[in-house]
Formats: C-alpha cells, sequence, structure tokens
C-alpha cells in the first residue's frame, strides 16, 4: 500500500516575468513552451518524477488558463492516485486572509491550512521556471543529515554575474557536498562570493510556520530571497547549501530564454531529454495526435530539432520547431525558436528569432540578425501576427502579440518595439 509521502513539494510557477516581454502577456513563465514539445515548468516537474516525489501543488497566479490546461490532473508525470497528486492552488477573494499573492513567501502563507492537512515532515519549494535536472532525494538526504532549518541548493556562478542573484557563502563544512551558510545577500551590488540560490529549497514546516508568520507581521515585503532566508540567519537558525554541479538553464531574459533552447543542439548538447527523462503533456495542443514531420526532397534540415506535426520543404539549421510549423521552400530558418503552428513563407529568412503560436510570416520576410555585424539579441515576435510579404525587420526588434498586419511597419530597425 502506498504510504501518506513524508515530502511535499510546492512549486512557485504563478509570476510573470516582464524581461520575457511578449511571451508572458498572457501565460506565465512557467508554461512558455521550451525546446520544440515542452513547457519551462515540465523540468521541475519530471525532476519530482524521477525523485519518485509525488505529493504536489503548484501557486499559480497570473493568468492561469494555459498552465492550468498543460498540467491537467498530473497523469503525464504518473501523479495519481492514493496520496499522490497535483494540486493547483490560485489565490482567492473571500472571507479571512485571502487576497492576491503578494510575493513568494505570502503565496505559501496563504496555503498554510493545505501544507497542515498533508502535514510534511519535509517541504520542498521549487521554482517553476528553470532549466535543469536535479535528484531532490539528495537533496533531501542532506537536509535530514544535517538536522537543518533550511537546506538551499546553489549553484557557483561567474562573479561577474553575481550580482543578478540571491548568494550564499557557504563554508567547507561538508567539502563539495555542502557546508553552513554563514552569510546570505539577495542581489548585492558588489558580490563578495558567488553561490547563487537556485530557488530550491527544503525546510522543516514547524520553522517555516513561524518564520512566516514573522514575515507577514513585521515586513514590508514577502519573498524567500529577500526576507524570509535573511530571517532565518539573522536568527541564526540551520541554514545549509546543497552544492549543485550541473547544468542550470537560467530563463529570465529572452537571451537567456534563448540560450538555454539552443543547449539542446550542437555535437554536446547540454540538455538531453532521454537521459534527463523529461515528461510533458502530450494532449495539451493535441501533440500526440500530429502527423509524423514531413521533409520535402529538396530540403536541409541540419542541428535541428523538429517534431511532429512540421512540414519542411526550405532550409532549418540550428533551430527548433514545434508541431505545426511549416517552413515553405525557399525559405530559411536558422538559430530560431518557432512556437507551435508557425508558417514561414517562401523565400523567408528568419535569422535568431523566438517567435510565438500562430504567427505567419509572408514570402521574402527579413527577420532578425542575417548581415548585422557584432553581438545579436533575439528578435522576438508575439502570438497570433502576420507579418506581410517583403517587411525587414533588424535583430532584437519585438512585435506585440495580435497586432494588425497594416500596423506592423514594412521596414524596423535594430532593437525597435511595434505595439
Amino acid at each position: 500500500m502506498k504510504k501518506k509521502p513524508k515530502t511535499l513539494a510546492m512549486i512557485l510557477a504563478g509570476g510573470r516575468v516582464d524581461d520575457l516581454t511578449v511571451l508572458t502577456f498572457h501565460r506565465p513563465k512557467s508554461a512558455v513552451p521550451f525546446g520544440g514539445f515542452a513547457r519551462v515548468i515540465d523540468f521541475p516537474l519530471s525532476n519530482l518524477m524521477n525523485s519518485g516525489l509525488d505529493r504536489v501543488a503548484i501557486l499559480s497566479q497570473y493568468r492561469s488558463y494555459s498552465l492550468i490546461n498543460h498540467v491537467g490532473i498530473g497523469e503525464a508525470w504518473d501523479m495519481i492516485g492514493r496520496y499522490r497528486g497535483i494540486s493547483i492552488l490560485p489565490p482567492y477573494l473571500g472571507y479571512g486572509h485571502s487576497q492576491w499573492y503578494r510575493g513568494s513567501s505570502d503565496a505559501v502563507y496563504q496555503n498554510l491550512d493545505f501544507v497542515r492537512f498533508i502535514e510534511p515532515d519535509e517541504l520542498l519549494i521549487l521554482s517553476g521556471d528553470h532549466v535543469y535536472r536535479m535528484d531532490y532525494r539528495q537533496l533531501l538526504s542532506y537536509h535530514r543529515q544535517k538536522d537543518a532549518d533550511l537546506t538551499m541548493a546553489c549553484i557557483r556562478v561567474p562573479m561577474e554575474e553575481a550580482h543578478r542573484f540571491g548568494l550564499a557563502d557557504i563554508d567547507d563544512e561538508d567539502g563539495e557536498v555542502g557546508g553552513r551558510v554563514i552569510r546570505y545577500r539577495e542581489k548585492p551590488e558588489k558580490p563578495e562570493y558567488n553561490w547563487a540560490s537556485l530557488t530550491v529549497f527544503c525546510f522543516k514546516p514547524n520553522v517555516l510556520y513561524q518564520i512566516l508568520e514573522d514575515n507577514i507581521r513585521e515586513d514590508a515585503s514577502y519573498e524567500f530571497g529577500r526576507d524570509i532566508i535573511p530571517r532565518m540567519m539573522k536568527e541564526k537558525r540551520r541554514v545549509y547549501g546543497f552544492k549543485f554541479s550541473g547544468y542550470w538553464g537560467y530563463t529570465r531574459t529572452i537571451n537567456e530564454y534563448w540560450q538555454t533552447n539552443m543547449d539542446l543542439l550542437g555535437p554536446d548538447p547540454k540538455i538531453q531529454y532521454a537521459e534527463w527523462n523529461v515528461r510533458t503533456n502530450l494532449e495539451h495542443r493535441s501533440i500526440r495526435d500530429c502527423q509524423p514531420l514531413k521533409i520535402g526532397n529538396n530540403a536541409r534540415v541540419t542541428d535541428s530539432l523538429i517534431y511532429n506535426g512540421c512540414t519542411v520543404e526550405g532550409e532549418v539549421e540550428h533551430s527548433i520547431l514545434f508541431p505545426g510549423t511549416r517552413v515553405e521552400k525557399g525559405a530559411r530558418v536558422k538559430d530560431s525558436v518557432l512556437f507551435f503552428n508557425n508558417v514561414v513563407g517562401r523565400d523567408s529568412v528568419l535569422d535568431r528569432v523566438v517567435s510565438d503560436v500562430n504567427t505567419a510570416f509572408g514570402r521574402e520576410v527579413r527577420i532578425g540578425a542575417e548581415g548585422e555585424a557584432g553581438p545579436k539579441d533575439p528578435a522576438v515576435v508575439g502570438w497570433n501576427n502576420t507579418i506581410a510579404p517583403g517587411t525587414v525587420l533588424g535583430s532584437g526588434v519585438t512585435v506585440y502579440p495580435c497586432l494588425s498586419t497594416a500596423t506592423i511597419p514594412k521596414m524596423v530597425g535594430t532593437g525597435e518595439v511595434i505595439r
């Protein structure tokens, strides 16, 4: 008989990150499509499945429909059954203290009744928008071994980038495995250490209950990195760092999102879907019902991931195409990520482009970095757009979703925003 789980996982999946601009206008960041068939949230969900942790709550707030539709009842991750399952916990307005989530720690605080009902021995809190593979059982084992109040997974980042992250100074108590966190700072201007928090936290529930109560009562903000961890450090709680050395894809900005997708390609991909055992919901957008990939006699495909439901008559190089995308004769797609149901017209060129769903590019369109010198930012095209034939858009251009064709100029320079 399945035993009641000792660990409850809560995934913070409700936020919209403005740095992803038009990709998160109509969905939370965790539901952004990734890598040809998946969503970003598939990575923590698959990690939980592969770690044997199958009691999960997803804290969702911003435009939750896409996320709810994708997660479904949790069947894709084998999370159905007694003492197993995925519960989606949106904020609610009504009796008592209910209100919109005011931050990551407030999201957990507003659902403490759910946590207390489960009565877990450990509470595992995860970000829903990072791309990585981790066996959480190793973290949990270390947490129990150290009798920690909080164990946080950290990865070493370059010192010049450290100011962007919550940073822990971890001693050498357990060498490469981890150690006591002796200092912690959230996004310091001048970092002195560079173990960055992965937003993978394991708490003793009773300790967290008290810390959350104090945070809500006394603080002006409600975030784990900004408020909860510093409060625990000030109170000299047992805070440990678990040192992670694997791949970690940060997707906060368009450039990072694009690069993390590109890490699926090349002769030695940093992300291995099969090796990582990544699951997704194949019922979402009817992926499982797509026809096989069709490649024309004169088409050319190199170093790309192209999924069922696609038709390629042109050229695709170092790119990722989601189901339903069509590349017509004479068209060329390079260094790009095209979401579901894009159409690239004859003799068009897309170079370093991220295009959201249901976008059509007319004949002889030129978008992106082709022919431009120096560093090039990806161009981003929002969903449900039709780009008129002959249009030329430079690198780093952003096109808002659902524009009328007449709204989009025929020629736009580098980095401009069309809305």
